[in-house]
C-alpha cells in the first residue's frame, strides 16, 4: 500500500508478532523478525507489505509479488512458487483484516473532522446537556437539551444530537449524523451523513387526501452495531424501532418505522426495509433487496441480492428471487426459461 497522509504507516509488526495474532504458522525459511508495516494487494505490495492469496485466478500476481510475506490456506500451498515468503493459516482473508486492524487502528471509525480534543467553543451544547468527561464534540456540532453522552465518544463535526438523546461510550458519530429521539449504545459508530430518529412514512386517507399519521416511538441501536454513510432508520410509530447488538449495515439502507432487527445481522447497501419487519439473529441480506412491510425473516436466513421478500422468510433458508423463493427452486425456474426461451428461437436465427 502507498504511504498517505491518510493512513501513515507506523512502526508496524514483526512476521512472528502477526503469526501469533493470526494463529498462522511461518513458511518454511520464513524470517519471523522481518517487520511488515503495511497491507496490499499481490500487485502493489512492496517489501514492507503483507498481502494474502485465495483465489488461483490471481496465481499470476502471486508469482511476481513483492510482499514481505502472504497469507495462505493450506490448500492453495500448491500454488505458492518456491521464495515467495508465506504464513499458512486457515483463513487467509480473515487473518488479514485482522493485521490491517492491528496496522491501522485509525482506520476502523471515522477519524476526526478537526484537530479538536475536547469540547469546541464553536459546538452548540444545551446548558442541560450532561457529558461525560472525555467526550469530544468538534466545531459546529449541536447537542440538544437534555441530551446524554458517554465519556469516550466523539461528535464530529456539524452532527446533530437531539433533545432527550442518549448516547453511549466510546461512539463515534461521524460528520453531519443526525440522531433525534433515540438511544444509542456503547461502541457504536455511525458514518457520516447518517440520519436516525426521523418520523416514519405514514399516512391514512381522509375527506381532504392524505393525512399524517403521528410516529411516538423510539430508535434503540444497542452495542457495536455500525451504521454506514447516508443510512436512515425512522423512529417507531407506537413501538420502538430497534437494532440489535453488534449488527452490520452498509451505506445507503432504509430502515422504516416499528422494524426490529435482531443481533449480528448484515444489511448490505440500498436495501430497503419496509414498516413492522421482524429479522432475526444473524440474519444476511443481499444489497438492493426489498422487504414488503410486516414480514418475519427467521434467525440466520440468507436473502440474495436484488431480490424482493413479499413473505415470511423461515429460519436457516436461503431465499432469492422476485418473489423470493428457496434459492434452489428460484435457479430452477431460471433454468427452465432460459431452456422454454431457447426452444422457442426461430429455427436459423440468431441470438440477439
Amino acid at each position: 500500500m502507498h504511504d498517505t497522509p491518510f493512513f501513515p504507516k507506523g512502526s508496524g509488526l514483526t512476521l512472528t508478532e502477526l503469526a501469533e495474532m493470526t494463529s498462522a504458522a511461518l513458511g518454511e525459511g520464513v524470517d519471523g523478525s522481518r517487520r511488515v508495516t503495511g497491507i496490499s494487494t499481490l500487485g502493489e505490495a512492496d517489501a514492507s507489505d503483507l498481502s494474502f492469496f485465495d483465489n488461483p485466478r490471481y496465481a499470476g500476481d502471486l508469482a511476481e509479488t513483492a510482499a514481505a510475506c502472504v497469507l495462505v490456506a493450506p490448500k492453495h500451498l500448491q500454488f505458492v512458487p518456491e521464495g515467495i515468503p508465506r504464513m499458512v493459516v486457515k483463513d487467509p482473508h480473515a487473518a488479514f483484516a485482522a493485521a490491517g486492524r492491528a496496522l491501522f487502528p485509525a482506520a476502523l471509525s471515522p477519524g476526526p473532522s478537526t484537530a479538536e480534543r475536547a469540547i469546541s467553543a464553536k459546538a452548540d451544547i444545551d446548558p442541560s446537556a450532561r457529558l461525560e468527561e472525555g467526550v469530544i464534540v468538534e466545531a459546529f456540532a449541536v447537542i440538544g437539551p437534555k441530551a446524554q453522552i458517554g465519556r469516550g465518544t466523539i461528535v464530529a463535526a456539524g452532527s446533530v444530537i437531539g433533545a432527550d438523546c442518549r448516547i453511549g461510550r466510546d461512539c463515534r458519530i461521524g460528520a453531519g449524523v443526525t440522531i433525534s429521539h433515540a438511544l444509542v449504545g456503547n461502541r457504536v459508530i455511525l458514518h457520516p451523513g447518517v440520519r436516525i430518529g426521523q418520523d416514519g412514512f405514514g399516512y391514512a386517507p381522509g375527506a381532504a387526501g392524505l393525512e399524517k399519521v403521528v410516529q411516538i416511538g423510539r430508535v434503540v441501536i444497542q452495542d457495536d452495531v455500525e451504521v454506514g454513510a447516508n443510512t436512515t432508520i425512522d423512529r417507531g410509530a407506537m413501538r420502538d424501532t430497534v437494532v440489535g447488538e453488534a449488527t452490520k449495515i452498509d451505506n445507503q439502507v432504509q430502515i422504516a418505522h416499528n422494524v426490529r432487527i435482531g443481533r449480528h445481522c448484515v444489511i448490505v447497501s440500498q436495501v430497503g426495509i419496509s414498516g413492522s419487519v421482524e429479522i432475526g439473529d444473524q440474519v444476511m441480506i443481499g444489497g438492493q433487496t426489498g422487504v414488503n412491510g410486516h414480514v418475519s425473516i427467521g434467525d440466520r436466513a440468507q436473502i440474495a441480492a436484488v431480490s424482493t421478500v413479499a413473505g415470511d422468510v423461515p429460519a436457516g433458508a436461503r431465499w432469492g428471487g422476485t418473489p423470493a423463493k428457496p434459492v434452489r427452486e428460484w435457479f430452477r425456474e431460471m433454468t427452465l426459461l432460459t431452456e422454454l426461451a431457447k426452444k422457442r428461437r426461430a429455427p436459423g436465427k440468431n441470438d440477439e
